[in-house]
């Protein structure tokens, strides 16, 4: 081999092109025990939480940056330690979905398409209203997990159902609670 053809040989090949290898919305056969139509119905409720989960991360960074007033600070640390909380959930579920021989979604714009959560104004508001949207939005993904939950168990899939109520769950009620006890009717939240 000549100098040369070692050298171009250990470029990268930037450029590639190829074909969709599996589409959204299918599962392939994965030896889990459980059936197609169990997977199926399980990605596509997973999917579902999760465009919603990679929202309220959203949601959370936007009003963790915009945060302003007395409780400035603490609700800074808590937003953010509660998107980190969302966004690892985020991966969870997308594992979860690739664990079933699903695909995940992923790409923001196709999150967009999915999500049930409703976009905020591009600005700021109060501090409130910040709360009450992430609690809303809290609020709709607890009663979609919930029901998914019951369904996929129904179905036998019980590492979704697992998922669904000891992680999206409990995370997102005590998530919830946190923030309505900063809506309580104090001095601090008085305009």
């Amino acid at each position: 081999m000549t100098i040369e053809a070692q050298r171009a040989s250990s470029w990268p090949r930037l450029h590639q092109k190829g074909s969709v290898i599996q589409e959204f919305g299918t599962v392939r056969q994965m030896p889990l025990g459980l059936s197609y139509e169990a997977r199926m119905y399980s990605c596509q409720r997973l999917n579902r939480v999760l465009a919603d989960t990679h929202i309220l991360y959203g949601l959370y960074k936007k009003h963790h940056w915009l945060m302003r007033g007395a409780t400035f600070h603490p609700l800074h640390l808590l937003l953010d330690k509660q998107a980190g909380e969302q966004l690892d959930l985020v991966d969870t579920l997308a594992e979860r979905v690739q664990t079933l021989g699903g695909v995940a979604v992923a790409d923001p714009r196709h999150v967009a398409e999915i999500t049930s959560i409703p976009r905020p104004p591009d600005g700021v508001e109060e501090v409130p209203v910040m709360l009450a949207r992430l609690l809303k939005a809290h609020e709709a993904i607890l009663v979609d997990a919930r029901d998914a939950a019951g369904r996929v168990a129904e179905l036998g899939d019980d590492g979704t159902n697992d998922l669904l109520v000891s992680q999206v769950v409990r995370t997102g009620e005590q998530q919830a609670w946190f923030l309505a006890e900063h809506l309580v009717d104090t001095p601090l939240v008085r305009a």
